[in-house]
C-alpha cells in the first residue's frame, strides 16, 4: 500500500466513517454490518481499522472475478484513456457494439442486447419490452422471488412484505404462484416442480387468462428467497406454458450470471432458454452496467422512443465487462465449478453434527446452508451468531432467505484452494459458537 493510502487509511479511522454515515444516510441505506471498506484486493477487503476479511459476499454477487482483478482494470484504464461517456442515444462506439456482439455470442445468435445501470433498470426493460411486444399487461412471479427496489421490481418480489410495505397504492398487479421448495415441503424435486405447476395452471383456469399475460418472471435460483435451484422439470414446464400462450419467459439472471453457478449463466445447466435473458451485479465486476437480451421477435417490436437511457452501456463499463468474460473465459468458468464442488463437500461435513435440520445447496460458487431448529422453526438467531462471529474470525458472509435462515456463499470465480479451505475453517469454527455458545 502506499503511502498516501496509509495516511488516507488514518484519516478515515480518525474520523469513524461508520458513525459519519449514521449522520448523513437515512435507514433506508441499512447495511449487514458496520464494517467499514477502505482497501480490496482479490477476494480479501481491508477495514477502516486495518483489519483483513476474506470477501465471500463479493459485494452481494457483483466482484465475480475477484477485487481489482488486473485484466478488468487494465480494459478500464485503457478506456478512460480515450472515451469515457458518448451517450448510446447519441452514437456507437467499440466497447458497447463489442459487448453486445460477445453476450448474442454467448446466448444465441439471433438475439439482441439493450443496456441499462441496474439489475431493476434492467427488469423494469424486460417488463416494458414484453408488454409493449405482446400488447397484454398481465405479469407473473413467483413466491420468495426478489427482482429489485423500483415500483415494478418491488411489486414483482415476494420474498418479504416489508419491501412492499408504504407503497400499494403504487405497485402493479402481480400474480404469484409457489416455487418449488423440496427441502421444506418434504418432497422431491419432481414432486415440488409437479404442486407449482398445477397451481400456475389453476391461476390461468380462474384468476387470470393466459392469453393476457405479458410476462412470467423467474429466477433459475432464487437469491433472495434462499439460493433456492429451480428443478429442470420446472423450467421446463414454464417454458412449455409460455411456449403455448404466446407468454414472454424471462430469466432474472441478475445473481447467478457471469460465472456465479459455474456456467456463464445458470439456465445453462438446466438446458431451457428463455426469451428474455436479465443481466446485472457480476457483468462488470463492480462497475453500473446490466442489460437484457431477448429474441427478435420481441426486440423488433420495441419501437425507438418506446425505452431509453442516458448511461446505460457507458463505454468504461463495458470495457470492464468485456474483462470479465475475458476472465471468465480463461479458466474463471473452471475454477467456479472446482471450488464450488470443494466448498459443498466441504459444508456438507460441517452441517453434519450440527444439532439443527440443515440443507446445503445450490450450483457452483452460488452455495446456500438453510438452518433449522429440531422443531423445524427457522434457525434465523443462530444464522446471525454465525455471521457476527464469522466476522470476526475474518470471513465476511451475509444471510438470505425469507426467514434469514439461510446462509449464502458467493465467492469470486477466482477463489484459491487455500482460500477455500480457511474459509471453511472459519466457518466451522463460526458454527460452533453460535450452535454451542
Amino acid at each position: 500500500m502506499t503511502d498516501t493510502a496509509l495516511e488516507h487509511g488514518r484519516e478515515l479511522r480518525s474520523g469513524g466513517l461508520t458513525e459519519r454515515a449514521r449522520a448523513v444516510f437515512p435507514p433506508a441505506a441499512a447495511r449487514h454490518t458496520d464494517l467499514a471498506f477502505v482497501r480490496a484486493e482479490g477476494t480479501r477487503v481491508e477495514t477502516d481499522d486495518g483489519r483483513q476479511l476474506l470477501d465471500f459476499a463479493s459485494g452481494v454477487a457483483v466482484t465475480n472475478v475477484g477485487h481489482g482483478n488486473p485484466v478488468v482494470m487494465r480494459r478500464i484504464q485503457e478506456q478512460m484513456a480515450t472515451l469515457v461517456h458518448a451517450g448510446h442515444n447519441i452514437g456507437v462506439y467499440p466497447s458497447y457494439v463489442e459487448l453486445a456482439e460477445r453476450l448474442v455470442g454467448l446466448v444465441h445468435p439471433d438475439r439482441k442486447v439493450f443496456f441499462g445501470n441496474s439489475g431493476a433498470e434492467a427488469l423494469e426493460s424486460a417488463v416494458k419490452l414484453a408488454m409493449r411486444a405482446t400488447g397484454r399487461n398481465g405479469l407473473i412471479a413467483f413466491k420468495g422471488g426478489f427482482h429489485g427496489r423500483t415500483l415494478t421490481t418491488t411489486a414483482l418480489s415476494a420474498s418479504s412484505a416489508n419491501y412492499r410495505a408504504g407503497y400499494l397504492a403504487a405497485l402493479p398487479t402481480i400474480q404469484h404462484v409457489a416455487f418449488p421448495d423440496p427441502f421444506n415441503q418434504h418432497s422431491t424435486p419432481a414432486a415440488e416442480s409437479a404442486r407449482c405447476l398445477a397451481e400456475l395452471d389453476e391461476l390461468f383456469e380462474l384468476v387470470v387468462p393466459a392469453n393476457e399475460v405479458a410476462a412470467l418472471v423467474v429466477e433459475p435460483v432464487q437469491g433472495e428467497g434462499g439460493y433456492q435451484p429451480a428443478p429442470v422439470e420446472f423450467l421446463r414446464g414454464l417454458r412449455e406454458r409460455c411456449s403455448a400462450h404466446g407468454i414472454a419467459l424471462i430469466f432474472d439472471e441478475i445473481q447467478t450470471g457471469f460465472g456465479r453457478t459455474g456456467a456463464m449463466f445458470a439456465y445453462e445447466h438446466m438446458d431451457v432458454r428463455p426469451d428474455v435473458l436479465v443481466l446485472a451485479k457480476g457483468i462488470a465486476n463492480g462497475l453500473p452496467l446490466s442489460a437484457i437480451v431477448g429474441t427478435p421477435e420481441l426486440m423488433d417490436r420495441w419501437p425507438a422512443g418506446a425505452h431509453g437511457g442516458t448511461f446505460g452501456g457507458n463505454p468504461v463499463a463495458c470495457a470492464a465487462a468485456l474483462g470479465v468474460l475475458d476472465v471468465l473465459r480463461d479458466g474463471g468458468l473452471d475454477n467456479a465449478r472446482r471450488q464450488g464442488t470443494r466448498l459443498r463437500a466441504g459444508l456438507e461435513a460441517l452441517v453434519t453434527d450440527l444439532p439443527l435440520r440443515s440443507d446445503v445447496r445450490g450450483l457452483g460458487l452460488m452455495l446456500g446452508v438453510e438452518l433449522r431448529h429440531p422443531d423445524g422453526s427457522p434457525a434465523s438467531d443462530v444464522l446471525a451468531a454465525t455471521c457476527r462471529r464469522a466476522a470476526e474470525e475474518g470471513l465476511l458472509i451475509i444471510p438470505c432467505g425469507v426467514h434469514k435462515n439461510v446462509l449464502r456463499l458467493m465467492p469470486p470465480t477466482t477463489l484459491s484452494t487455500d482460500d477455500a479451505a480457511a474459509a471453511l475453517a472459519m466457518l466451522g469454527r463460526a458454527l460452533d459458537a453460535a450452535v454451542r455458545p
